[in-house]
């Protein structure tokens, strides 16, 4: 009787229609360095090329509309001129021999006036004002305007922008999407009922909550075919506009889990805990999460080699998502492999500018001088 082989870290697998190389994921990073227009530069193309090893890339958070963005200097995916932009990226990825998913993201009330077309009011499930701060086009930060709730027959126009934005990121040749419902943006606002007010069939019972988000990914699985498309969930997170939790988290994103499990969709990628915090699955059953969806499962956050390694060989995970030791370490699945150390990013370069803490880090190879 032959033993049993453990999974690896290191080892390819398949995840939905990807055949990736090992199991390392890039984790999408907003590096805010595309124009005002939000179309990217030519250093994206080296930026993303170096770090093609990963066995997936998820893009750093895409905009689908001029209404879903919040932040200055972050790419869309909605214009003729962001696929021109975002396509030599995406051949660099593939040249290089990785595989690239573009994140579609739509902010809701994480906004600023001066950020909206026409002076408009942010949008969300409700009038609910986030806190926190977001980075305008004057170099500064500003605390987010006062949103607006949505009618309920806006609801598919902004499911019609995924679809452009889906459509344009298989124009730019991206292998897939990632629909961002994490991190308290535009999809999980209407998720969690500490941000969801409404009484019409968008509000109220979760089954009602997380129908938008429902409906956007089906509609994005239209565009793709489910197996090319990924959902980023985060139960525990307040990571952007001081978000409180859902009244009872392990409840909806369990029964969320499960109906994206019946869209035979590529995977779901959770953040397991804190955005930018320590590892955080001893507060929230992810391995329920997992198995409610019954498909491939990426996890993220606070994940260090070990911590991975384990992940992996337990079955907690398919690949293991990791997004600032990438910012730093462009060729981290070797440093990993070889348990090389890695080098700490520079918090100063994180967002705007220029070559600088972007694509200028060195390989581990070229910094011990070989």
């Amino acid at each position: 009787m032959s033993a049993t082989v453990l999974p690896d870290l290191f080892s390819p697998t398949r995840i939905g229609a990807f055949d990736v190389a090992n199991r390392i994921a890039m984790a999408p990073l907003t590096r805010s360095r595309a124009d005002a227009d939000g179309v990217h530069s030519r250093l994206a193309i080296d930026y993303y090329r170096q770090r093609a090893s990963a066995g997936l890339i998820i893009s750093e958070a895409t905009n689908i509309s001029r209404q879903g963005r919040g932040y200055a200097f972050t790419p869309g995916i909605y214009t003729d001129a962001h696929v021109a932009a975002w396509q030599p990226v995406v051949d660099a990825v593939h040249d290089a021999g990785g595989k690239i998913v573009c994140q579609l993201w739509h902010v809701g009330r994480m906004s600023h006036v001066s950020l909206q077309e026409n002076g408009a009011a942010p949008v969300a499930p409700s009038a609910i004002r986030a806190g926190e701060l977001v980075f305008l086009e004057t170099q500064t930060q500003a605390t987010p305007s006062m949103p607006r709730a949505l009618e309920t027959d806006e609801i598919p126009g902004l499911i019609e922008d995924y679809r452009n934005a889906a459509r344009r990121a298989r124009e730019a040749g991206f292998d897939g999407v990632e629909v961002h419902s994490a991190n308290c943006y535009l999809l999980e606002q209407f998720i969690r009922d500490s941000t969801n007010q409404r009484t019409d069939r968008y509000g109220g019972p979760v089954e009602n909550r997380t129908r938008f988000p429902i409906e956007v990914i089906t509609a994005v699985a239209e565009i793709w075919g489910p197996d090319r498309v990924g959902v980023r969930l985060s139960p525990l997170t307040r990571a952007v506009g001081d978000t409180p939790l859902d009244s009872d988290p392990q409840a909806t994103y369990g029964y969320l889990a499960r109906e994206l499990g019946t869209l035979d969709l590529a995977y779901l990628h959770c953040v397991e805990g804190q955005t930018r915090g320590p590892n955080g699955a001893a507060a929230f059953d992810f391995r329920a999460l997992h198995a409610a969806f019954g498909g491939r499962y990426i996890a993220n956050n606070g994940y260090d080699r070990q911590l991975a390694i384990n992940a992996i060989a337990t079955g907690h995970a398919d690949m293991i998502a990791f997004g600032r030791p990438f910012i730093s370490n462009p060729d981290l699945v070797e440093r990993l492999r070889s348990d090389a150390p890695l080098s700490d990013p520079d918090q100063a370069t994180f967002y705007g500018g220029g070559a600088e803490g972007y694509t200028d880090y060195p390989t581990h190879y070229a910094q011990a001088g070989a």
